[in-house]
């Protein structure tokens, strides 16, 4: 490693929002994250995680293009670097002979060279991250001055190593204690950190507790907007050496948080919204960079007057400007009027375009179609999904025209236990709501209207008893438990993986119990064929939960 420069005491954090392999728009980020800091006078630029590539990349990062031009754009920014320093996540090849073809690294760039490397030690591989797949573990981190100071830098899972943040301790070591313990006084981490709902609570307190054992100010700089699935809070944040929050980024929008190391105390306080609000502000994000970043400029969605569809419009509308969003009500001859009618004031209310397309012709001509191999046999959920299917096609069918992205509207509850048709109401390129639990979509529909100052989506749709009018007098509690026990049961089996004798035990119906857990077992072939959804919560139904389909699992008699 080459001699590092000292530096000042101003460091920027900037929280980058790049689009996963757009090496070139994400280099674009850094320069414009470079010129702001240095007009705002800071000495050293630290950018998030993997900041050139993007993160998550997933298989992109075993093409050779990808990391040859990583490596090409980190060579040039290090070559124009010639105000503050910088320090940029990159992919860094492994030139031995054994292990993972590449290093998750981080580069000081500085007077036109890269000064020093830092390898990524601690490689997550639970829940959403499989890094051991792409990446070998990095060596001890090099400690480099600054200002006075030393530092000591780790990216993103490096510090998730304490034993009270996970229940047990994943890793052997502790690389921001093995840094303090070599004399750095300066704590700083670089992550592409996911969020859901609560995250940014947990982070704090994880930082808080290395500050006050290693006795430094810990920074943290974040990865900020939506990847796929995955959506990313930003939210950086400074602590002092007791642990304090002395310093905080916006939530959910690029931002340039300046620190001045010898008056940490004056570091800028954004307020970070909580409970609805957070939910609120990260699905709309999340659907605005998921649908940008796929090349759509608008999206449909087939509103049925109830509160699922109208929560996903009004993010919707939030997310891309009502003139992006198609609404479309398909009634059927179960179809109420109110609903008709609160799908058409939603739309008034939003000021989205609004179309109405009857499915009965539809409908019926299927019946007829299928009656001789029907014969002999009574009405049942066939009859129903068939329904269901034919406002899919119609949808299907608007999207592929006008080039709209459509949204399903699917919550959580109802992807448990399948309580949703397969090539029907799941068709679509993005579930927006598949991890928010029933009863929490009630909670962000108010938010919504409170939000707004008025009644966004008409006070009928918060009232109402929730039902798919596939039937004549047709609810929800028909076929499941009400959604308060519904989601209790499914917070116990899917998040806290309590067994269904545990969940008796905690004072619940034995036969409710086997129900709901056998719909949520025998459903897996269905969410295995579901859009990908926005995951706000700690445990969502996607690529962090690996699940068989064909699988048996003894359960209680119901």
């Amino acid at each position: 490693m080459r001699a590092a420069p000292e530096f000042a005491v101003k460091i920027a954090l900037v929280q980058t929002n790049p689009l996963i392999g757009d090496i070139a728009g994400n280099s674009r980020r850094v320069r414009e994250g470079l010129r702001r800091a240095a007009a705002a006078g800071a000495d050293l630029v630290v950018f998030p995680e993997q900041t050139l590539i993007g993160y998550p990349a997933k298989d992109l990062l075993l093409r050779r293009e990808v990391i040859d031009a990583n490596l090409a754009a980190l060579e040039a920014l290090a070559a124009e670097c010639r105000g503050p320093a910088a320090i940029v996540g990159f992919a860094e090849r492994n030139p031995g002979p054994v292990g993972r073809p590449l290093f998750n690294a981080a580069a000081l760039l500085h007077d036109g060279r890269i000064v020093a490397r830092w390898r990524k030690r601690l490689l997550p591989t639970y829940d959403v991250f499989d890094e051991v797949r792409y990446f070998e573990p990095g060596g001890p981190h090099p400690v480099v001055p600054l200002g006075g100071r030393r530092l000591g830098v780790t990216i993103c899972e490096d510090m998730w190593s304490r034993e009270e943040m996970l229940g047990q301790p994943l890793y052997a070591g502790d690389p921001l204690a093995e840094l303090a313990a070599a004399g750095a006084d300066l704590l700083l981490n670089i992550s592409a950190s996911p969020y859901f709902l609560g995250k940014h609570a947990v982070r704090v307190d994880l930082l808080a507790s290395h500050a006050r054992r290693n006795r430094t100010p810990v920074l943290f700089v974040n990865q900020v907007g939506g990847n796929d699935e995955l959506l990313f809070d930003g939210t950086s944040t400074v602590v002092d050496a007791t642990g304090r929050v002395v310093g905080q980024a916006a939530a959910f929008a690029e931002d340039l948080l300046l620190v001045d190391l010898d008056d940490l105390a004056a570091t800028r306080v954004e307020p970070q919204p909580t409970g609805a609000a957070s939910l609120h502000d990260a699905l709309v994000m999340g659907v605005r960079d998921y649908v940008t970043k796929c090349g759509f400029r608008e999206v449909l969605v087939g509103l049925s007057g109830g509160i699922d569809s109208a929560v996903v419009a009004c993010l919707a509308a939030a997310a891309l400007g009502p003139e992006a969003v198609h609404g479309v009500a398909m009634p059927s001859r179960f179809s109420s009027d109110h609903s008709l009618a609160d799908a058409r004031a939603l739309a008034e209310n939003l000021g989205i375009r609004f179309s109405v397309i009857p499915i009965e012709p539809v409908h019926a001509a299927f019946e007829t179609l299928l009656a001789p191999q029907f014969a002999g046999r009574a009405p049942d959920v066939t009859e129903e999904n068939i329904q269901a299917r034919c406002r899919g096609v119609i949808l299907m069918a608007l999207s592929n025209k006008f080039g709209r992205l459509l949204l399903t509207t699917g919550n959580k509850s109802e992807v448990a236990v399948g309580y949703c048709t397969l090539y029907g109401d799941m068709a679509g390129g993005l579930a927006v709501i598949s991890d928010v639990p029933k009863t929490m979509v009630y909670d962000l529909a108010r938010h919504i209207n409170a939000r707004a100052g008025r009644a966004l989506i008409p006070p009928g749709v918060l009232t109402k008893p929730p039902s798919a009018e596939l039937r004549p007098n047709q609810t929800d509690q028909d076929s499941l438990p009400p959604y308060e026990v519904l989601d209790a049961i499914l917070e116990r089996y899917e998040v806290r993986l309590e067994s269904a004798a545990e969940i008796v035990a905690a004072g619940f119906d034995p036969r409710t119990v086997a129900d709901v857990l056998r719909k949520v077992l025998t459903s897996e072939y269905k969410r295995q064929q579901a859009a990908p959804g926005l995951k706000v919560t700690s445990r969502a139904f996607g690529f962090g939960r690996r699940m068989p389909i064909a699988a048996r699992l003894g359960l209680p008699a119901g």
